[in-house]
């Protein structure tokens, strides 16, 4: 039987996580402007799609068992989407430390493509989980269900080989740095090496939610994550709210 959620939704957990990232979301868009970072407005976005999905689960759960379809699809769409514009900025970031650093010749990508190669592969990335998940929250049978959701997984495995790709690079040139610090990497007093910590923790959190997402739907609807709530709470909402706190704590306008 085709359902949109095999459980009754918590009202009260969708509410915690709203007013988690509408905090994070604030503290995001007042850091970037007054550090003038414009590259992190895509993160900021980010935020805001997870405290609207986050909304559309709250207004799920007050409906509970009879769902409307809007809320649910837009839970399902912004909850999906909302981690890959916070990895647009964490692309970005990398990049403009390189730079910051004189440090172009120490990245694995030449430095005028490393941005356009990961913004592209994150844009493939969002065409294809923002079509997945149009086509799963409209789907009136079990196999539109299972289309949508194979062309989810595709984009999630697009994400997660590109943020293996991003560590790889990331990895590469801080050991590069490391061993041949550039006259700036010693003469700055910004904290950029704790920037760099910060994008590893950053990295890790969002492949741990892309794992668990592809795990998700290629379980499908009975199986055990998609049919049991508290994992998208584990694995999604509170790795996503670490991220994006983590980048209040230590925002990169700190350093670049």
């Amino acid at each position: 039987e085709f359902k949109l959620y095999h459980y009754d939704p918590s009202f009260i957990l969708a509410v915690i996580f709203i007013a988690l990232f509408s905090v994070s979301a604030l503290s995001h868009l007042f850091q970037l402007g007054r550090s003038k970072t414009f590259f992190f407005i895509p993160f900021f976005i980010g935020c805001v799609f997870e405290a609207i999905g986050y909304a559309g689960r709250a207004i799920s759960a007050k409906q509970t068992p009879d769902w409307a379809v809007m809320p649910y699809a837009m839970q399902s769409l912004l909850l999906l989407l909302g981690p890959t514009m916070l990895a647009a900025s964490i692309y970005m970031t990398l990049g403009r430390l390189i730079v910051f650093l004189d440090a172009d010749f120490y990245s694995l990508v030449p430095i005028q493509n490393l941005t356009k190669v990961f913004v592209i592969g994150d844009v493939l990335s969002f065409l294809a989980q923002s079509g997945g998940g149009g086509m799963l929250s409209q789907a009136k049978t079990a196999g539109d269900q299972k289309t949508g959701q194979n062309i989810i997984i595709f984009g999630l495995a697009v994400q997660l080989y590109f943020f293996a790709f991003f560590i790889t690079v990331l990895h590469v040139f801080h050991r590069r740095i490391n061993k041949n610090p550039t006259k700036k990497s010693l003469s700055v007093t910004t904290p950029w090496k704790r920037l760099i910590l910060v994008l590893y923790i950053a990295s890790g959190l969002i492949m741990v939610r892309s794992i668990f997402r592809i795990v998700e739907y290629i379980t499908g609807s009975n199986g055990p994550l998609q049919s049991t709530e508290i994992y998208i709470y584990v694995f999604d909402a509170a790795l996503m709210c670490i991220t994006t706190a983590l980048f209040n704590v230590f925002h990169p306008g700190r350093v670049i």
